[in-house]
């Protein structure tokens, strides 16, 4: 569906309406795509066919995906489960469901083709949120992550051929830091003056199940897909022994989940801000999205504050709601920190993805974007590695020094990004006071002194941080 004339502004369009089928060429089109899949495995082979037909024809709708869901994909889809320990509300793990796992992916199998297949409710867990509160995740049993695993390796090979380029969360070769590359390529390179920061409140709660079906059906005719999906999503989740129907949303924590976020947003705010909004922009605009996080670009302050404003409605239009708290209009880039420096003041910074972003100068005096780790990240992931300390302190000194480095690991592996060592080092050393702390807390008297302590992790290393990820290509 071409774009109504009316609907060639920036006012929002109805939900019914992405914005029009798929342009011949779009603009940031993710384009041809690497190759994904190996040519040995007759289930690669079979995705890579799906993706191709999804690329040739990009206006035809799919009416045969459930024939895709038999032995060899389910059996395909254990195998890339993993050996992950957490349980859905059967409490079976990957490794036990695989004791006898010719019969039941038989069963299941079975139970998928005669339409008896209902998945499980989710099993809802809560992780601490930066703010003091908490997330849930919604953990699936086991049967119902193969199923998703396979109808979402489908799903994929579709939609890949969708997505924007400026989409980054979720997606096969794609991560946190090539979106944030994005980021620094147009404030540093291109006419970047202002930034719409955005946040929408409770995304994956308030997720609308009839809107996301209608999405799915401009690729998607097959109904008994479209049956497993809408059963999917109305699983429920259990906690304490009591279900809960879902009748909106998309719980975290499902392997299906990303992906249809991924489609929602793609027709809620990427296409619309690819054919409508950059395209009634005075000057240039760009958009970075992760997820649900994202950030809008743009030259000109009009062309900013009507994308704020418009925002709002077309979010509306799809029952999704902005943070008013995290959603702000500010100057920035290196025409923002000239003009600031001129005033003697300070440039706004805003944050995406765990880091704040400000405007820097590199050694020889030219802008340059830089990060550290936001103070609301930093404090969060400090508090949670305490906690899990004290939490395991029954445990062999080695086997929880080993555990904690792995840990450092992983911290630094995101973090440890260009200029933002000085936060890396604090939180290695708040990491090493943790572990003081606690260790003296495990005896009556004192077992270390603080110089004590400092001379056996030099016997006993903590992980320090290794190679810098650079996020700013264009300064070594």
């Amino acid at each position: 569906m071409a774009p109504r004339k009316s609907d060639r502004c920036i006012v929002p369009m109805k939900p019914g309406n992405s914005g029009g089928g798929k342009a011949a060429t779009p603009p940031e089109r993710t384009g041809e795509a690497p190759a994904v899949h190996g040519d040995g495995d007759p289930v690669n082979r079979r995705l890579a066919r799906i993706r191709r037909r999804a690329r040739a024809h990009g206006r035809e709708r799919f009416n045969n995906l459930f024939s895709h869901l038999d032995a060899e994909l389910l059996l395909w889809a254990y195998e890339h489960l993993g050996s992950e320990k957490a349980t859905g509300v059967d409490g079976v793990s990957v490794e036990s469901y695989g004791r006898h796992l010719e019969k039941r992916l038989e069963r299941l199998l079975e139970g998928l083709h005669r339409g008896s297949y209902h998945p499980q409710p989710s099993r809802r867990h809560w992780i601490p949120k930066g703010n003091g509160r908490q997330r849930p995740l919604g953990i699936p049993a086991t049967e119902d992550k193969l199923v998703q695993r396979a109808l979402a390796a489908v799903l994929t090979e579709i939609y890949e051929e969708e997505f924007y380029d400026f989409s980054y969360g979720f997606r096969p070769g794609r991560g946190c830091h090539d979106a944030l590359r994005s980021i620094a390529r147009h404030i540093s390179r291109n006419k970047v003056n202002w930034i719409v920061e955005a946040d929408i409140k409770g995304f994956y709660d308030n997720i609308d199940h009839e809107s996301l079906l209608r999405m799915l059906r401009e690729r998607i005719s097959d109904e008994r897909a479209l049956r497993l999906i809408r059963r999917m999503l109305r699983a429920g989740v259990m906690e304490e022994g009591h279900r809960t129907a879902t009748e909106t949303g998309t719980p975290q924590g499902g392997v299906i989940s990303p992906l249809l976020a991924n489609v929602y947003l793609h027709y809620a705010l990427d296409d619309w801000f690819a054919k409508v909004v950059r395209r009634n922009c005075h000057g240039e605009a760009y958009l970075v999205r992760y997820a649900d996080d994202y950030v809008a670009c743009f030259e000109y302050e009009t062309d900013a504050r009507r994308f704020r404003t418009a925002l709002a409605e077309r979010l509306g239009r799809f029952h999704l709601e902005l943070e008013p708290t995290k959603t702000q209009t500010l100057r920035f880039g290196r025409f923002a920190k000239r003009d600031a420096q001129r005033r003697g003041e300070r440039v706004e910074v805003f944050d995406f993805l765990g880091f704040t972003h400000y405007c820097g100068t590199s050694r020889s005096g030219r802008f340059k974007l830089k990060w550290r780790t936001s103070k609301k990240r930093f404090r969060t992931k400090l508090r949670v590695m305490r906690e899990w300390i004290l939490s395991h302190l029954h445990l062999p000194l080695a086997q929880l020094w080993a555990a904690v480095n792995r840990k450092l690991d992983g911290h630094f592996a995101y973090y440890n990004v260009s200029d933002n060592w000085s936060s890396v080092a604090a939180w290695r050393l708040g990491t090493a006071k943790a572990l003081y702390r606690a260790l003296n807390r495990r005896s009556q008297s004192k077992s270390f002194s603080w110089e004590r302590f400092w001379h056996y992790v030099d016997r006993y290393p903590l992980a320090k941080p290794g190679r810098v990820v650079n996020l700013n290509p264009g300064f070594a």
